[in-house]
């Protein structure tokens, strides 16, 4: 296993789906002999390799392409595949390596499938002979940091970039509008506010559905639902968010990657959006390998969170698909991404956040936390990176019913870690380890208000949807009712 290639090929290289010239055929041999034993190259037909310190992202069981997923483990392992390293993570440890780190916050397009399988090399001549290759050649060898950068991202910034996507590592905040939920009004008050979510059924049945919205909605600003987590189909998040609209209460839709085209993404916000569903928050979701047999495809997504979130703000602020066609009536969003400050090293960690929040994430919902301790490392690097204070930070808090639940989290759920002291609290409690697994959400809860730059808690009830109420009150942040008129 090469220091080049840190992982061992997922999947061998793709063919073009439609016949190409012989000189193109040639090209592409040669690329693929050359690229494949050195970095593992799948010949994506869109090669990324200057913004990923120089290892292919394609190596990554899930194909994201702009950074690693939520699962990593503490060894820094895939959780797809835990023989192997997590892809993503060499990356970032080579960039910081090398210095290269900030070159990881350009927003990188997704597959254009019309290129798949197909040669980059003679793109990169092509333009070459379109700057110049004489200056090309002056500007690589100039001694003049800017004027190489310049000229080298003249060609390589341009093939990696195509005119459909122009993607760049800017912030771009959302112009200035009236707040387009409830959830966001309510944020930009400057409110402590208090989100949950509410299972989704397994059958069409609606009406225990609609008991626990109606349960937690007084206590809470906003519902979340999930998009069938664990890879365990349920309800539709969809369908959930309009059941809550219809019971006046604010809707999260949750989008997974997972299951979800660039064309369907597309048109899911429009269809949300006639149905008054605001807010939308952008998950890769969890891979088909936690979730039930048979197996559902554990081919890689055709969007990951941050390339979702840069199509639905440009759908948003520039009114504009993917494709280019013009929106006469653009959606109306307040978007959304997950975030697990404990998955990687804060500082890299910091980094894929300020890549979400430059893509378009205006608020984040973090995976679970039991140790606000050590959110400050986190948070501080969030603050070095100018985040804080543009985004919204609500912590993840779940009351634990049972020791049972507590050692699933831990061993089982990708990204999400329980401290030894309350896995032991847990399992001394015995028959009382309900009561026990309230008290300790109260702690953190207690503890993550105190935190500068977090905005709010969310609750992930695991369909304790009963003990919403009782949180709430008990941790004195009653004044959060769901139909408040700020």
């Amino acid at each position: 296993m090469s220091s080049i290639k840190p992982a061992r090929r997922w999947q061998p290289a793709f063919y073009p789906f439609r016949r190409e010239p012989l000189s193109g055929r040639l090209l592409a041999k040669l690329e693929l002999a050359i690229k494949g034993p050195l970095f593992g190259c799948r010949m994506c037909g869109n090669c990324l390799l200057q913004e990923t310190a120089f290892i292919c992202p394609m190596e990554c069981p899930k194909g994201l392409r702009n950074g690693p997923c939520g699962g990593v483990t503490p060894e820094k392992n895939c959780y797809v595949d835990e023989t192997r390293k997590c892809v993503w993570y060499a990356i970032y440890k080579r960039s910081f390596k090398t210095g290269r780190q900030e070159k990881l916050l350009e927003v990188l397009p997704p597959l254009d499938w019309n290129r798949v399988g197909t040669e980059t090399w003679g793109d990169v001549v092509r333009q070459v002979r379109k700057v110049g290759t004489g200056k090309f050649i002056r500007g690589v060898l100039s001694k003049d940091k800017e004027k190489h950068n310049s000229v080298w991202d003249s060609v390589f910034r341009t093939v990696r970039q195509p005119g459909w996507w122009s993607g760049d590592s800017d912030y771009h905040a959302a112009p200035e509008h009236e707040p387009a939920s409830n959830l966001e009004k309510r944020l930009r008050s400057g409110e402590f506010v208090i989100a949950t979510e509410v299972t989704p059924p397994l059958s069409a049945g609606s009406l225990k559905l609609v008991r626990d919205i109606e349960l937690v909605k007084p206590y809470v600003a906003a519902i979340n639902f999930t998009d069938s987590s664990s890879a365990n189909p349920k309800m539709s998040s969809v369908s959930c968010c309009k059941v809550a609209t219809d019971l006046n209460a604010e809707p999260v839709l949750q989008i997974a990657a997972r299951d979800t085209t660039r064309t369907g993404l597309q048109s899911a916000a429009i269809g949300a959006n006639s149905m008054g569903i605001r807010n939308i928050l952008c998950i890769t979701g969890d891979n088909p390998v936690v979730g039930p047999s048979p197996i559902a495809t554990m081919n890689f997504v055709d969007l990951d969170s941050v390339q979702m979130l840069w199509v639905l703000r440009r759908m948003r602020d520039e009114g504009i698909y993917l494709d280019g066609r013009k929106i006469k009536n653009p959606p109306k969003l307040f978007l959304g991404a997950a975030t697990s400050p404990f998955a990687s090293d804060p500082e890299m960690q910091a980094i894929r956040d300020q890549k979400k929040m430059n893509a378009g994430a205006q608020f984040f919902q973090t995976n679970l936390i039991f140790e606000p301790e050590r959110l400050d490392a986190w948070l501080e690097q969030l603050d070095r990176r100018d985040v804080l204070g543009k985004v919204y930070i609500l912590a993840g808090i779940a009351p634990l019913k049972s020791f049972k639940v507590a050692r699933y989290l831990h061993e089982k759920v990708p990204g999400v870690f329980l401290p030894a002291s309350v896995l032991n609290r847990m399992e001394k409690a015995g028959d009382g380890a309900a009561e026990e697994g309230v008290q300790i959400a109260l702690e953190v809860i207690d503890a993550v208000k105190r935190k500068t730059g977090i905005n709010g808690i969310h609750i992930m009830t695991m369909g304790w949807e009963e003990v919403v109420g009782r949180i709430v009150t008990e941790a004195g942040i009653i004044g959060n009712v769901a139909g408040a008129d700020l």
